[in-house]
């Protein structure tokens, strides 16, 4: 469950799924998995971040070997650079500005963090990540869909690219 500070709400309380749904983006609505691709990041992160503090090899936990730390720092970074995006979204939306531009790039780049956090989980957890026992299987097999749903990340690149051009004319 991801929780928020009330100057951070992107509106009323108990009003999310309302908000998102009328977060409207020239016929797309990329919102909702933004929202699930968030979702899968810090789910990939938070369940990695256990495994590695309680799996030993060579006597320590796998959190102390550097090579371990880089994949962290990475997902850490990727999850917080999709956030930071979503929000420059919202903001654009809730000023009333035109943001279908802000919003694809939320879309493809959470969606594609996802995949990579959920593929970096997966190389983390080794041949156990392919076990139902662990959430990581569920997100590294459910996170390409994300790459497609609500306008596929290609579409989002030209919705980006032509207000880039439209926005920065000469």
């Amino acid at each position: 469950m991801m929780t928020t500070t009330e100057t951070a709400a992107l509106g009323e309380r108990i009003k999310g799924v309302k908000i998102a749904l009328e977060f409207r983006v020239g016929g797309l609505t990329p919102v909702g998995n933004v929202l699930s691709a968030l979702a899968a990041m810090e789910g990939a992160y938070h369940h990695t971040l256990q495994y590695v503090r309680e799996r030993k090899a060579f006597g320590k936990p796998i959190a102390e070997h550097q090579a371990i730390q880089l994949k962290l720092g990475e997902m850490a970074t990727r999850t917080q650079a999709a956030r930071l995006l979503v929000y420059a979204a919202a903001q654009a939306y809730d000023k009333g500005e035109r943001c279908d531009m802000e919003a694809g790039m939320a879309k493809y780049f959470a969606t594609e963090a996802a995949q990579e956090n959920s593929l970096e989980a997966m190389r983390i957890f080794g041949g156990y990540g392919y076990s139902k026992e662990y959430n990581v299987e569920r997100l590294y097999r459910d996170s390409p869909l994300l790459l497609i749903g609500e306008g596929t990340n290609e579409l989002q690149r030209l919705i980006i690219a032509k207000q880039l051009l439209e926005r920065n004319r000469i």
